[in-house]
């Protein structure tokens, strides 16, 4: 009997090494934050966001503070800003301090002051409603404590209080990420409670939504668009990059605030297409194009996003894409002297993420396919030939050859003499030439039933009949 010895010490080594080294690698890859929700669109803070700090009942300072951006206050008076010590010319729109690196704003100031203040007050309460109604894609999350935790774009939305500890929280993203953070409570930084940003994140994309007081700790760096239903209170040495836009009162000790820098995002633009708009003769086999202002994301070119339409009929094909340029193969030929419309919609977006402002829609119209004349010479005689396939459902071809250059007239009828479609109306050269026709070609879509096309060619007059099947 063989004898067989299992040396477990030499197996446990060996796993204990790969998981070693895989561990390793693990710890040698970057920290990446993937986020799973849909990127939200920015809440719209209208004049309000023209503002670094706007209040309506109070704006008060103590200790070195210093403003980067104007500051409003709304319907209380000049008096409530306090600690600024504010210094208005006669007659003057907004006064200034030594503390503001902007302009002062106030009720009582000449026009249009009085009215501008209003209309952002008004933005600000709007701004707040857009920001608490948003659908949210995660409740309660770690319940409330946002502590060391690393949170990627989407709505946020919490009926508790809110903290962040000394640990922090890192709010990770791109330049176009959007976040919305909807708190019913308090939302409360400790003291030294940082709000990091990373991979682009810009603090003009983060709104803090929140129904209680806003309370920023001593030394605390905060990030974001604040919209407090009450006070925002910061003390000793917080900072705020962003925008502390209060329902009732900002309350500053020794604070920082600086407005968030102005970032001009220019939407992507479809810069030519092939066919142009309002082309004609354009050929049946043709595939259409767009070139865009800049690469743009794969993904988002799809069939959804660009589309061909024949009046209310949408053309089945292939889009593709390829460096800047979107190209859509229509599955068969085009039919013919027929106006197309195609779209690219605001679903395209490029690398960053942000879509083309509107929609770009173009039409053109297509002529008639002249095939290649033998060996240099045009055709002996007129003819008109049987189509084919015949019957047919849903396309047929009709083929005829010019034996000089001449207006021709290619028209279908039904049973009662009616025409039913024009195929071709105009001057042509002599040559050998191929027509598709369809049940969808014409004024109105055509039933199942025999029906005659016509051919006039200077003195040439030939009729013969088709059939449809469907």
């Amino acid at each position: 009997m063989k004898t067989y010895t299992i040396h477990t010490t030499g197996i446990l080594d060996l796993w204990t090494r790969f998981l070693g080294a895989m561990l390793t690698l693990a710890l040698m890859m970057p920290a990446v934050a993937f986020s799973q929700y849909a990127n939200p669109a920015p809440v719209n803070l209208g004049t309000a966001g023209n503002f670094a700090i706007l209040a309506k009942t109070g704006i008060t300072t103590t200790g070195t503070t210093h403003i980067t951006g104007d500051i409003g206050i709304s319907p209380a008076a000049a008096t409530y800003i306090e600690g600024f010590a504010l210094t208005l010319p006669a007659g003057g729109a907004f006064s200034t301090s030594a503390l503001v690196t902007g302009n002062v704003y106030a009720p009582g100031y000449a026009d249009p002051t009085p009215a501008n203040l209003n209309t952002a007050v008004l933005n600000m309460g709007t701004a707040y409603t857009d920001a608490a109604g948003r659908p949210h894609d995660a409740t309660e999350l770690y319940t409330g404590d946002l502590t060391g935790q690393t949170l990627t774009r989407g709505v946020y939305t919490w009926g508790s209080v809110v903290t962040i500890g000394a640990g922090g929280v890192t709010i990770s993203g791109s330049a176009t990420d959007v976040w919305i953070f909807q708190i019913a409570q308090n939302l409360t930084l400790a003291s030294d409670a940082i709000v990091h940003l990373s991979g682009g994140a810009l603090a003009s994309n983060i709104f803090w939504q929140v129904a209680g007081q806003v309370n920023l700790g001593t030394t605390a760096q905060m990030e974001g668009i604040i919209l407090c239903q009450t006070q925002i209170a910061m003390t000793n040495g917080a900072t705020l990059e962003g925008r502390a836009l209060a329902q009732t009162a900002v309350t500053l000790i020794g604070n920082t605030i600086t407005q968030p820098a102005t970032v001009v995002i220019t939407p992507p633009t479809v810069t030519s297409t092939d066919p142009a708009d309002a082309a004609t003769g354009v050929a049946l086999n043709k595939h259409i194009a767009a070139t865009f202002s800049t690469a743009m994301n794969a993904s988002t070119i799809s069939a959804s996003t660009f589309t061909l339409m024949q009046g209310t009929t949408s053309v089945s094909g292939v889009v593709s894409y390829t460096g800047t340029i979107a190209t859509f193969a229509p599955a068969s030929d085009l039919l013919p002297s027929t106006i197309y419309t195609a779209t690219i919609t605001t679903g395209a977006q490029d690398l960053a993420g942000t879509a083309l402002a509107n929609n770009y829609v173009w039409s053109f119209t297509t002529g008639t396919t002249v095939t290649a004349v033998e060996n240099g010479l045009a055709p002996q005689a007129f003819a008109l030939f049987q189509n084919y396939p015949n019957p047919f459902n849903p396309s047929t071809r009709i083929q005829y050859s010019l034996e000089k250059a001449g207006m021709v007239s290619l028209k279908v009828y039904n049973l009662l003499g009616l025409e039913v479609a024009t195929l071709v109306n105009g001057r042509q050269e002599a040559g050998n030439y191929t027509v598709p026709f369809g049940i969808n070609t014409g004024t109105f879509g055509l039933s199942s039933g025999v029906y005659f096309y016509r051919l006039e060619a200077g003195s040439f007059v030939s009729t013969k009949k088709l059939i449809l099947m469907k």
